[in-house]
């Protein structure tokens, strides 16, 4: 693949979740090359291009692993004819076995090569693998700061057990693919329905105290929902607790009625 462009300056990653560290990289260039890889993601694909005002492209690091480090930078130069400027991480590295770093590509590339330095947070090195950490543990709070905005996934509504609107709160029901999810629990969020952002309490994890199932499901506050969509956006604010498994439907009810009050007084 050729582009047809006149770019004189990119920034190449894998920007995975286009964190604060990333954003140093992006504000550097006119145009961010992505190397995307497969699954766990912070934000899949070109769902990266939401957070970012620039051009973006994208090469599958399965159709360039096999390139050596020389390979690569001439690919790099035939499809940007016009670059005068890379910029890079400092632990950036390519080519096949990861043979490149950027000392190798500040002597592969005849033009400038910019290397930012390690970006940190009160102390903290920000990376994408940092975040998910956090994500794991429920550390929202922790994820929105290195992130630089709130975390988001999407998910296409689906049917759920039938279980909520009878004997608990109306729920919607998720698909969510190709994101790494966070800690099993209940979360403070918002939801975005049709380009309106309302404020909700979410769950995500195995349904222990009902049918066991693995399920993301989102409860909207003070609105009802007549018409589910296809497809909506979830914004973690905050964790309220985790996963348990409850004696009862009537406990579990009062639970989430608790769970509810807590996330309304989450700031919106």
């Amino acid at each position: 693949m050729k582009y047809n462009n006149q770019i004189k300056s990119i920034t190449i990653g894998s920007f995975d979740g286009i964190h604060l560290a990333h954003q140093a990289l992006i504000d550097k260039a006119e145009a961010v090359v992505v190397i995307e890889r497969n699954g766990g993601y912070l934000t899949p694909g070109y769902k990266r291009s939401f957070y970012v005002d620039k051009p973006m492209f994208f090469y599958h690091f399965d159709k360039i692993r096999a390139m050596s480090p020389e390979a690569f930078v001439s690919k790099i130069e035939e499809d940007f004819p016009a670059l005068e400027k890379i910029v890079v991480g400092y632990d950036f590295s390519f080519g096949r076995g990861k043979a490149g770093d950027t000392q190798s590509l500040s002597v592969l590339f005849n033009e400038a090569v910019e290397v930012i330095s390690e970006i940190s947070l009160d102390g903290e090195p920000v990376h994408s693998r940092t975040i998910k950490a956090h994500l794991k543990e429920g550390n929202i709070a922790r994820v929105n700061a290195m992130l630089g905005r709130a975390h988001q996934i999407d998910g296409r509504v689906i049917r759920g057990q039938g279980l909520g609107k009878k004997a608990l709160v109306p729920t919607l029901n998720l698909q969510v693919r190709d994101y790494q999810l966070p800690q099993e629990g209940v979360y403070a969020t918002r939801t975005k329905i049709e380009g309106v952002w309302c404020q909700s309490v979410s769950f995500i994890g195995h349904r222990v105290s009902t049918d066991g199932s693995f399920a993301v499901e989102t409860h909207i506050l003070d609105r009802q929902i007549e018409t589910p969509p296809d497809k909506v956006w979830l914004e973690f604010q905050a964790f309220i607790r985790p996963n348990k498994k409850f004696e009862s439907i009537e406990a579990l009810k009062r639970q989430i009625e608790e769970d509810i009050e807590c996330a309304k007084g989450v700031t919106r």
